[in-house]
Parts: C-alpha cells; sequence; structure tokens
C-alpha cells in the first residue's frame, strides 16, 4: 500500500518543471535530519508590516525535496506575496522507514527515530522565526497522502501553533491522532477525490464529521481524477487557503508549546 500511494503521489504531482525561484536550503542545528527549504525570502526582501504568513508543507509521496519545484509553484500561483513556504524534508532513519512511515509522529513512532515529526516542525518553524519575523495569525500546514496524519495530528493538539490545516487525499486514523476536543474553532480544509483508490473518501467523509461534531471550521472539497494532484490544481490551493485565512481572522495566534 505504502509503495503504491508513494508511486501515485509522485507520479501524479503537476509540472514539476524549475519554473519557480529555487528557494534556500537550511539545516537546523548542523543536523541533517532537521532540513527544509525556504521558499520566498529572496534576499533583501521587505518583510510585511505584521511579519510574514507562513505555510509549513510536508510533502507527501516520499517526502523528500524532489517536491521543491512543485512547492515553489504553489508560492507563485496560490499564495499572496506576504506568504513564505518552509518545505520539511522527511526525516530518513532507515530503508524500511523511508518505505514504510515517512512521517513518524509521538503516537505512530519509528524504532530508532531520534526525534518525532511533532518536533521536527517545531525546530523548523523556531528556525524561521530566527531569520524573519512571522504573523503568527497566520502560519498553515499542507500535506498530502503519507504526510496527512502528520498534519491531524499538529491541527489537533492542545497547544500549537498551527491555525490552519490544509489535508489533501489523506487517510484518517482517530485513533493515532490527539483528542478531537482542541479542534473546537480551527480550520480545517480538507481536499478529497470521490474516485480516490488509494485512500478511502469515507476517511475524509469521517474526518469532516468528527472535527464538525467538535467545533472545527471545516471544509471538505472534491476533485474528479482519484489519488493525486488532477484538474484545477493550483486554484484548489488557493481556494484552500483563503478558507483557512478567514478562519484565522477570526481568531487569536496560538501560543508556542512550552
Amino acid at each position: 500500500m505504502i509503495q503504491l500511494l508513494l508511486a501515485t503521489a509522485l507520479c501524479s504531482t503537476p509540472a514539476l518543471q524549475s519554473d519557480a525561484p529555487k528557494p534556500a536550503e537550511f539545516v537546523v542545528g548542523e543536523d541533517r535530519q532537521q532540513r527544509y527549504l525556504l521558499h520566498g525570502l529572496s534576499e533583501g526582501a521587505k518583510a510585511p508590516p505584521k511579519g510574514w504568513r507562513l505555510l509549513v508543507v510536508m510533502p507527501g509521496g516520499d517526502g523528500s525535496a524532489e517536491f521543491a519545484p512543485f512547492v515553489g509553484r504553489i508560492r507563485e500561483n496560490a499564495l499572496g506575496s506576504d506568504w513564505l513556504i518552509a518545505q520539511i524534508v522527511a526525516p530518513r532513519w532507515d530503508d524500511e522507514q523511508a518505505e514504510q512511515l515517512i512521517w513518524p509522529t509521538q503516537r505512530n513512532p519509528w524504532a530508532g527515530m531520534e526525534f518525532s515529526c511533532e518536533e521536527l516542525f517545531e525546530a523548523v518553524v523556531d528556525d524561521v522565526g530566527k531569520q524573519c519575523a512571522l504573523d503568527e495569525r497566520y502560519l498553515f500546514t499542507l500535506a498530502w497522502s503519507s504526510s496527512g496524519m502528520l498534519a491531524y495530528t499538529l491541527g489537533l493538539e492542545k497547544e500549537t501553533r498551527v491555525t490552519g490545516s490544509f489535508i489533501a487525499m489523506s487517510v484518517y486514523k482517530p485513533d493515532q491522532l490527539p483528542s478531537r476536543k482542541a479542534a473546537k474553532g480551527r480550520g480545517f480544509y480538507l481536499l478529497h477525490s470521490p474516485e480516490d483508490q488509494v485512500c478511502p473518501p469515507s476517511m475524509a467523509e469521517q474526518a469532516l464529521a468528527d472535527l464538525e461534531k467538535a467545533g472545527a471550521q471545516v471544509e471538505l472539497a472534491t476533485y474528479a481524477g482519484g489519488h493525486g494532484w488532477h484538474g484545477d490544481v493550483f486554484g484548489e490551493l488557493r481556494r484552500g487557503v483563503q478558507f483557512l485565512e478567514e478562519q484565522a481572522a477570526k481568531g487569536k495566534p496560538r501560543k508556542p508549546k512550552s
């Protein structure tokens, strides 16, 4: 299943041409397992008055840096000029993990991992914040396929920086997630194809029902074509981010985990 999921996600990612500015690469604390690419912070770029809005992308598929051209195009085609993207590169603890569990978490760990992907997320956001001022009201995640469960986890933690979660074509396994109680008032945008043969559409429908019951601001959008990015990809991404922006504008920024 994982190998099929990886192949599908990689092959169906739209237009991986290098037609967006090349991102800068960073490593947190000289640890190559804590690696990320920063899109949009060009030399001499002037920060917006309230700081940069930040979209943290955890790519699906193998979670590798190879998604950089696509992620760069997201910033160019789906976000405003006040946004940066931090693209996290999935840690690799061994070959089996790299095939079976791309984004291990505290609730779904991998033997021998030195840190969870929740901790990696925190380290990356901290590192970006040291380089530029961030508008903590708009700190969103974007995940698809293999990284979806990590995005659900981050969005459902009792204390989280995340103010909006965009989750596409993902599985949903409630028994591996925090309580849905913390979802109240938080924004979630789910994108799923009814024709998805890899991640059943019923999972997205269950996520919608659970999040609505918990009081989240949630929307489930659908698209034709099955598992993967199809159709008006950047239009769908833009609509999802705009929905999350509307929800985030209603609330207050959350505090970093202590």
